[in-house]
């Protein structure tokens, strides 16, 4: 009996698992690229060490280098507001990067205010500061 119940429900189990085709609506339907890019131009008054310090949005996380660790977290924007967390981070060590890495991770997991304008975006918590601009697509 339970042998006939499986050759009569695998044609159903086989068409839930035979892949649909993809049809990219948008970001919704491509997770894992990003919204929009960031560079950064500045941390806490520095320019960055490293031309790789960039800043991505996706749909409902952030992520961000400083040009060796990858770090990031689940994104909900609220007016003003990033809230991010909990912050997720490699942790290689990178000489001359850790002291402006730390302070993006600070920065991002205070749940920071923020204001973008004219292609530039501004991050602020009570102890760090960034000014991004816009990559281009």
């Amino acid at each position: 009996m339970i042998r006939q119940s499986l050759l009569v429900a695998l044609p159903f189990l086989a068409a839930c698992a035979t892949p649909q085709a993809s049809v990219d609506t948008g970001p919704e339907a491509r997770p894992d690229m990003p919204l929009t890019t960031w560079t950064f131009v500045s941390i806490d008054g520095q320019k960055p060490v490293s031309e790789r310090a960039e800043l991505r949005i996706y749909e409902n996380r952030i992520a961000a280098t400083v040009g060796c660790n990858g770090l990031g977290g689940d994104l909900q924007i609220v007016p003003g507001q990033l809230k991010v967390g909990p912050i997720v981070s490699t942790q290689m060590y990178c000489d001359g990067l850790m002291e402006q890495e730390s302070a993006v991770a600070e920065l991002l997991g205070a749940s920071p205010a923020f204001f973008v304008e004219n292609g530039r975006m501004g991050i602020r918590s009570d102890k760090h500061v960034a000014e991004l601009v816009r990559k281009a697509d």
